[in-house]
């Protein structure tokens, strides 16, 4: 499919389908090849995860202190524990992402955010200027995201 492609972008969260959406890139997309007299650049996959927030991912919503201490503290060391954890976490499927990659002897760059999964995809997808969004299926309906009162779609191969 296509040599001309510049960017493409497979979100992977850890999940088989993530996975197996990844190896379909590799095995089915082409590159764009830089060659000596041209200004344009090879082309790139970029992995990316998107963690949730501590908060978020933790459910970590802490009430108010017994007998009058402050409201809405997050308590900072559940906070720490949490972030190391998803760190962990991250390692470990960009890891397995790269095994992959490395199969397959591929033009290959990461990148972790951290916030809502379907804000923070589209906003690498926009602000990279991506070419294609590759990532897997798991019935959960198509990428949209709230802009200027409106929605966008964005252009999003699924893998199933």
């Amino acid at each position: 499919m296509s040599g001309n492609l510049g960017c493409v972008i497979v979100a992977v969260d850890g999940s088989e389908e993530s996975m197996d959406a990844l190896r379909w890139a590799l095995d089915n997309l082409k590159l764009r090849s830089s060659t000596p007299d041209s200004t344009e650049s090879s082309g790139h996959f970029l992995i990316l995860h998107v963690e949730s927030p501590p908060n978020i991912a933790a459910g970590l919503n802490p009430g108010a202190i017994p007998f009058g201490g402050p409201t809405g503290l997050e308590v900072p060391a559940i906070t720490s524990a949490i972030e190391a954890h998803q760190k962990r976490i991250t390692e470990v499927i960009l890891d397995h992402a790269l095994r992959i990659c490395s199969e397959r002897n591929a033009n290959v760059k990461t990148q972790v955010v951290i916030g809502d999964p379907k804000e923070k995809i589209c906003e690498v997808v926009e602000n990279l200027h991506a070419d294609l969004l590759v990532m897997g299926s798991r019935a959960f309906g198509p990428i949209k995201r709230h802009k200027n009162n409106g929605v966008e779609e964005i252009p999003v191969i699924k893998i199933v």
